[in-house]
């Protein structure tokens, strides 16, 4: 059997050359060539399965009212809060892309998650292409889990590693890393962008064709986004990344993608010595330990997915200088300095000369924008030297013109911030419920100039 042939295609124009240049000479680009497989006959193409019509036949097509849509099967891992970010469990073919820095616990969440699934009798392969089976086991001992039955793989071409999944047909098989697999289809080193998209197709339509549930852990650079060709991300059902500060105990894992389930979806674990455990209640990392209520603190109701989230947004303004700062962490740097611009020219709070630092406790990340109102009060109470009420809560976002808008899924914000206990809130008027919530006093504004009166009168 003939092998493929290597090319090198250009992304800009699509011409073809048969060794690697610095420059297409089609377009006369710069560094547009990258590798690719030719087919060795005209009548072979790798993708396409066995049995299939031939090329340039005409193929059946269904009306979509034909086809029978059915509830995709899931398997619980026997982690709750890994369950819960992809959807309610693992799905039978499905490939999830899971990436993270250096050491913060993908390979131990993954072998943990592994051994659940072999203790309920489902068959798992672990695949390393980055340890050893004796540092897997060693891991594995730590962990306690030292009659672990999980198979273990250490390999990294990936024709071996295909053939070793027909042959063991696992329900669920992890690869550690993608960036390790080669093919020896390719001559380019393990970790390019032609190796790593190659390796991913080819493990992906394995997934498909066979029923197994692949998880692919993947690098990532120093910017934090996954390491290889963005098309990586385009062909998995679901990406994961790992977040959480090394020195820290807490780990969050977020999804980005999922075709399974909702985006944005968050678990939180915490690292122990016998690994990581689920936390229950996430609240109470992001909580304030403060005894007693202290200037610039505000909490806010976030959404993580479906999970209401409490979060202690802590802001400090400092005397500056000429030029001063602004710095933010876990929020976007961008939208305080307009923040602060609508908090000046509306609510007459000025913060020009003043250096402002927000951070949002516990390390986690605030995107969406319903945080502005809580960011504003706790910048307004920092200035002020005045501390926000005790069991205070707040959430909104504010426009340009100073007014405060709805938040989505604001009652379900409401009901949670009364169960763990807060007493007085500030929400934009449309979040307003019909019916009053036990134990919590609800103050409806309109505009950010509304909410700092409310705030006063309060105090």
């Amino acid at each position: 059997m003939s092998r493929d042939k290597t090319l090198y295609t250009c992304s800009e124009c699509g011409g073809t050359t048969p060794k690697w240049l610095g420059r297409c000479p089609h377009c006369q680009a710069w560094n547009t060539l990258t590798e690719t497989l030719a087919e060795a006959g005209a009548a072979r193409n790798r993708y396409s399965q066995a049995g299939a019509l031939a090329l340039n036949a005409a193929q059946p097509v269904t009306p979509l009212s034909a086809i029978e849509a059915q509830e995709v099967a899931r398997t619980e891992s026997g982690l709750a809060e890994l369950d819960r970010v992809l959807g309610g469990g693992i799905v039978e073919g499905g490939v999830v892309l899971i990436g993270g820095d250096p050491g913060i616990g993908k390979s131990t969440l993954l072998l943990q998650a592994l051994d659940a699934l072999q203790r309920k009798g489902l068959p798992t392969l672990y695949v390393t292409g980055e340890e050893s089976g004796a540092q897997v086991a060693l891991r594995s001992r730590r962990l306690g889990l030292d009659h672990s039955q999980v198979q273990v793989l250490a390999e990294t071409q990936l024709e071996k590693i295909l053939a070793t999944t027909e042959a063991v047909q696992p329900a669920v098989a992890v690869i550690d890393s993608i960036q390790t697999v080669f093919s020896d289809q390719l001559t380019s080193a393990p970790g390019s962008v032609a190796q790593v998209r190659e390796c991913a197709a080819h493990l992906t339509r394995a997934a498909k064709a066979t029923g197994i549930a692949m998880v692919l852990v993947g690098h990532v650079t120093k910017e934090g986004a996954l390491a290889g060709p963005r098309v990586l991300e385009h062909m998995v059902d679901t990406v994961l990344y790992f977040e959480g500060d090394t020195h820290s105990n807490f780990r969050l894992v977020r999804a980005i993608k999922n075709r399974f389930g909702a985006v944005n979806e968050i678990g939180v674990f915490a690292m122990t010595e016998r690994g990581l455990k689920g936390v229950s209640n996430p609240s109470a990392i992001f909580l304030s330990q403060h005894s007693e209520p202290v200037p610039g603190s505000c909490v806010l109701v976030t959404l993580e997915g479906t999970r209401p989230l409490l979060v202690e947004i802590q802001a400090l303004v400092d005397g500056g200088g000429p030029n001063p700062r602004r710095l933010s962490v876990g929020l976007e740097r961008d939208r305080l300095a307009m923040l602060l611009a609508v908090l000046h020219r509306h609510a007459g709070v000025a913060c020009a000369d003043q250096d402002v630092f927000v951070n949002a406790v516990g390390g986690v990340r605030i995107s969406e924008p319903a945080a502005d109102l809580a960011v504003m009060l706790a910048i307004a109470s920092s200035l002020r030297s005045r501390a926000l009420p005790k069991g205070f809560i707040a959430f909104g976002e504010v426009g340009l013109a100073g007014e405060v808008r709805p938040a989505p899924r604001g009652q379900e914000r409401l009901r949670e911030a009364a169960k763990l206990g807060f007493t007085v809130a500030v929400v934009p008027k449309a979040n307003a419920p019909r019916q009053p919530i036990a134990g919590l006093e609800i103050h409806a504004v309109e505009r950010i100039e509304q909410a700092l009166d409310a705030v006063r009168a309060l105090a």
